[in-house]
């Protein structure tokens, strides 16, 4: 009974230390959600998603992936990847990136469009 008492009181005492978690710490950073939902991207190879030219993601068709970034800016690069699929070499293709500015505890939402100079973002709605 003594030990199960001190075995309480070492685990309460443990409990303790262990800082609260708060719902506002992660307001330091910024998330970035990029989608490929809708079916504007008329192909089945996946699109490379590069972040300060690294590449950080991969999206196939009805796909999205998010990324919890620190503010501040960001280039956003989008190819095509080569893969299983036949055709998917990317070929002569746009090296631009775009610029995004984040904002600290901001959510951003954009979508993958077919634009006259190849692959671009646009802004999306969050959708809740």
């Amino acid at each position: 009974m003594i030990r199960a008492a001190l075995g309480l009181v070492g685990l309460l005492s443990a409990v303790a230390v262990v800082p609260p978690v708060s719902a506002e710490g992660n307001s330091d950073y910024s998330v970035l959600i990029i989608s490929r939902e809708r079916l504007e991207v008329a192909t089945n190879c996946e699109i490379g998603v590069y972040l300060n030219d690294q590449l950080s993601g991969r999206v196939f068709q009805e796909q999205s992936t998010s990324f919890n970034l620190p503010p501040g800016p960001v280039d956003v690069r989008l190819r095509l990847l080569p893969g299983q699929v036949p055709g998917c070499a990317p070929g002569v293709e746009d090296q631009r990136s775009t610029r995004l500015n984040l904002q600290a505890g901001q959510i951003n939402k954009y979508r993958i469009a077919v634009g006259q100079n190849g692959l671009e973002l646009k802004r999306a709605g969050l959708g809740y």
